[in-house]
């Protein structure tokens, strides 16, 4: 990958970190070492005066770990603990879609306001909300770095029976992302 050149505004987008992905509803998940990588960026975000941005997905559904009010719709404590001690702009916000470009407040406002055009989109699930806010914040013209080994996800099954095991989900993720010039997909290591 070589050195990548991150921008010194480049905004954190911490995506669903949230106490529900431990529910064993979620099933087979992958990458164990996803929430070290998460927790490693917090860090070096935060400790740069870097922006940071937190995201909650408040699921409407009402058999959701993720609705509001349940424990599993808090964020995880690592990430909990670490909002507000930053040296730089941070921002919290609620969605109940899978982009985080759609949710309260305005992440696209707040990152242009900012004159932030570099983001770094991290978290839980890679092929739902991770993957679509990169795809949308592509689209809208921002420049997406994806670390791939920030994310999980769960083993899926699709239509006419077809499964794909995380691992394949995320592989196909890193594909549609890096393959379709939405992202630049690496790893954590070449960010720090």
């Amino acid at each position: 990958m070589g050195n990548m050149e991150i921008a010194e505004n480049a905004a954190l987008v911490l995506i669903d970190v949230q106490k529900g992905f431990d529910d064993p509803v979620n099933g087979r998940r992958n990458n164990p070492g996803a929430e070290a990588n998460m927790e490693l960026l917090l860090d070096a975000w935060q400790a740069a005066g870097r922006p940071v941005v937190f995201v909650r997905h408040d699921s409407l559904k009402p058999d959701s770990p993720l609705r509001p009010g349940q424990e599993g719709n808090d964020l995880q404590d690592f990430v909990e603990e670490r909002r507000g001690k930053g040296a730089g702009p941070e921002l919290f916000l609620t969605k109940n879609v899978n982009s985080a470009f759609i949710g309260t407040p305005d992440l696209g406002g707040w990152l242009d306001e900012n004159g932030i055009r570099q983001i770094v989109v991290a978290g839980i699930q890679t092929n739902f909300c991770t993957e679509t806010t990169a795809r949308m914040g592509g689209n809208l013209g921002y420049e997406v770095v994806y670390p791939l080994d920030a994310t999980y996800t769960f083993d899926l099954e699709g239509p006419f029976g077809w499964s794909l095991t995380a691992d394949e989900l995320a592989r196909a993720t890193a594909v549609n992302l890096h393959g379709g010039g939405f992202a630049t997909v690496v790893r954590t290591a070449d960010l720090l």
